[in-house]
């Protein structure tokens, strides 16, 4: 459909300012109910393992920059750098599934430090 796209990326974008800002009570809304995050540490947890993992309180990170970000249908690929609040900074790659607007599901492909 004409537009998903763009309201796809909105959602993308807006779920990595909102990790730095640790507003994950604005994600919930960004997920479907059977939410789904696979990393090389985590086999497919759901929704509720995902805020208790991967959320940590303060934020980890002082910066996270969208190097790259594709569309294709219902999956967004996206590249990004963090940056932590020590200085030390890596690269990940990431693939998101959608269902609709929500997000049903997250890759992580862990990269190198920079």
């Amino acid at each position: 459909m004409a537009g998903d796209g763009s309201r796809r990326e909105r959602v993308v974008r807006s779920l990595y300012e909102a990790y730095i800002d640790g507003r994950k009570d604005d994600v919930g809304t960004m997920l479907t109910e059977d939410f789904t995050f696979c990393s090389p540490r985590d086999d497919h947890i759901d929704r509720i393992a995902y805020f208790n993992r991967c959320w940590p309180e303060p934020p980890p990170f002082r910066a996270m920059e969208l190097e790259y970000l594709k569309i294709v249908d219902d999956e967004v690929v996206v590249r990004y750098r963090a940056e932590k609040h020590d200085g030390g900074a890596f690269r990940n790659m990431e693939v998101l599934r959608f269902r609709g607007d929500r997000i049903a599901s997250v890759d992580v492909y862990f990269g190198r430090n920079v």
